[in-house]
């Protein structure tokens, strides 16, 4: 995927170029979210996560991906200088890579935020069920390609498994 955005994009103009380039690759959008204060997201339809995965996570085998026959591939948008709660989940293990920009990224394993991690394109990382996590906007737009796997296969992972520890926005 190649991205032309600028970080002073209004946040439209930068879903319309992912949405055009998503499309481009074939990918089937099947939500898309431009109302969350920290930016949003793009969920893409889970019978193409193998592609997804291999487009966007080359180096993985699916079998080191897939813990239960279900994933859910994703890409979020984080706008400058905006940051996601302090989070954690109780059914999913999360893969992200930087495919746009530069993020900040704080995890740990306890409530306490770790010290941040600057993510630049073509970045990975992952976490485990339970870490605590924060994607944080920098001075650009940053977009991420992301895989929820899901621990709980009688119980998948949804939007309300999401155990926020700080928010910025009060949620």
């Amino acid at each position: 995927m190649n991205f032309n955005i600028l970080p002073t994009m209004d946040k439209k103009a930068v879903f319309e170029i992912i949405a055009a380039d998503l499309n481009n690759h074939n990918f089937k959008i099947i939500k898309q979210d431009e109302t969350r204060p920290w930016g949003g997201f793009f969920v893409i339809d889970e019978s193409q996560a193998a592609v997804f995965a291999k487009m966007f996570f080359p180096n993985l085998e699916m079998e080191d991906i897939q813990i239960t026959n279900k994933l859910s591939p994703k890409i979020l948008v984080v706008a400058p200088n905006k940051r996601l709660s302090w989070q954690y989940h109780f059914r999913r293990s999360e893969i992200w890579k930087v495919i746009s920009g530069v993020v900040g990224v704080k995890t740990s394993l306890t409530d306490e935020e770790g010290e941040i991690q600057e993510l630049s394109s073509g970045s990975f990382i992952q976490m485990d069920k339970g870490e605590r996590h924060r994607l944080i906007g920098l001075d650009s737009w940053g977009i991420v390609a992301e895989i929820w796997q899901h621990t709980d296969l009688n119980q998948p992972s949804d939007e309300d498994d999401i155990v926020r520890l700080q928010d910025d926005f009060g949620r």
